[in-house]
């Protein structure tokens, strides 16, 4: 009985993971057809990649993806950190609650009203249409939750005395901070950086309504793409994003590895 669960678990699994990568892998396919229209294999080629590299527009609009990305994972991750360390400080009670609230509030708040209303808000206080620092800005407010949740999952753990045992030894707040329960909840902060990038670079409905003329960024120039059908350029642009995605994925993995390896050599040591 225990056998054929297992096998009804790894049937169950194996369906899961192919419903969940096939379309992502017959993307990666038709990146190499040669051939406009995606319905009909042509053949193979790699034509599509050098193509891909001379669009301007689209090398335009990544570029400015990664800019936004940059500037709302530095901010966002700093505000994030120290908000979330400030809320595990809270004792339980009205603050404590009332801080969960409205630390979950843009987490839950549908993208299209957070769009619409940093759109009336720019519009209205700073006569914005549109920018860079616009976009990076709304980044920042719904990416904020996000980093202060991870980090504050962390410092709840740790134990104060630990600070205080540095104050004692004659740190200065800051010194203990810097030195003490800043390199403590680093995986965190590292773990929310990584999410603040990621909901950054693949974020549409709110980038929308806060770009403008020349600041258009990757989501943004595929959806103005497809709407016209999908080609191997996007197929192929896609297909990169996947593969750094992947690297990336890979290169964390290993570094928390040997991470873990090196930490509990030292316990022996």
């Amino acid at each position: 009985m225990r056998r054929d669960r297992n096998r009804w678990l790894a049937a169950t699994a194996i369906a899961f993971f192919v419903f969940l990568y096939l379309p992502i892998a017959v993307l990666i396919l038709f990146s190499f057809n040669d051939s406009k229209r995606n319905f009909l294999w042509r053949g193979f080629t790699l034509k599509w990649y050098p193509t891909l590299f001379a669009n301007d527009a689209l090398i335009q609009a990544l570029t400015v993806s990664l800019q936004v990305a940059v500037i709302s994972v530095v901010v966002a991750t700093v505000l994030g950190t120290l908000l979330g360390l400030g809320i595990a400080r809270l004792r339980s009670g009205a603050a404590g609650g009332a801080s969960d609230m409205l630390l979950l509030l843009p987490m839950v708040t549908p993208e299209i009203v957070m769009g619409v209303s940093l759109l009336l808000f720019f519009a209205q206080l700073f006569d914005g249409h549109g920018s860079i620092w616009q976009i990076s800005i709304a980044h920042v407010t719904f990416s904020i939750s996000y980093v202060a949740i991870i980090v504050r999952a962390r410092a709840v753990s740790l134990d104060p005395r630990v600070e205080e045992a540095a104050r004692d030894l004659g740190a200065s707040p800051f010194g203990a901070f810097l030195h003490v329960t800043l390199p403590l909840v680093a995986p965190a902060v590292a773990a929310g950086a990584l999410i603040a990038f990621a909901l950054s670079i693949d974020d549409l409905i709110v980038t929308t309504f806060n770009a403008g003329v020349g600041s258009s960024t990757l989501p943004l120039y595929i959806y103005s793409r497809i709407r016209f059908g999908v080609t191997p350029e996007i197929n192929a642009i896609s297909t990169i994003v996947v593969a750094v995605t992947a690297v990336a994925m890979l290169v964390a993995w290993r570094a928390g590895a040997f991470g873990g390896r090196r930490a509990r050599s030292g316990i022996l040591g």
